[in-house]
């Protein structure tokens, strides 16, 4: 059984677990500000960029990223597309993390999932979890 955290009860400031990622609120059909941001009702605001659009795609959408510290699971709730100085169009991600944590990754650094998928739904019992990795 899965202990709630008060954290849960805050508006998209807690976590998920492999069943109940899908009430995440995604930001979508607008490119989002530092207002969104600190209202917390996106994960980043890009500045500096040209020809920002938010991407059409079905969200929250479950995802596995792929960073420094290997593979992790999380619930992509924003996405984005930015040309950068260099004129290279950059797809970006806001990204919530089963411990709530918010994190920006480029969509080229994650695997889009299913919930079912079994890597995707391990990774969050193990973020939640520590001690059922050694199961």
């Amino acid at each position: 059984m899965t202990q709630m955290t008060d954290d849960l009860g805050e508006e998209d400031g807690g976590g998920f677990d492999a069943d109940d990622w899908s009430r995440l609120k995604p930001f979508t059909g607008a490119v989002a500000t530092l207002d969104d941001v600190q209202a917390r009702r996106a994960i980043f605001a890009l500045a500096d960029t040209d020809d920002p659009r938010p991407i059409v795609m079905d969200l929250p959408q479950p995802v596995i990223w792929w960073d420094e510290d290997g593979e992790q699971a999380a619930v992509a709730v924003q996405a984005e597309s930015h040309l950068g100085a260099d004129g290279e169009e950059m797809e970006v991600l806001g990204l919530i993390l089963p411990d709530g944590e918010g994190a920006v990754a480029l969509m080229e650094d994650v695997d889009l999932v299913d919930d079912s998928d079994p890597t995707w739904r391990d990774l969050v019992t193990r973020a939640i979890d520590p001690s059922a990795a050694d199961d």
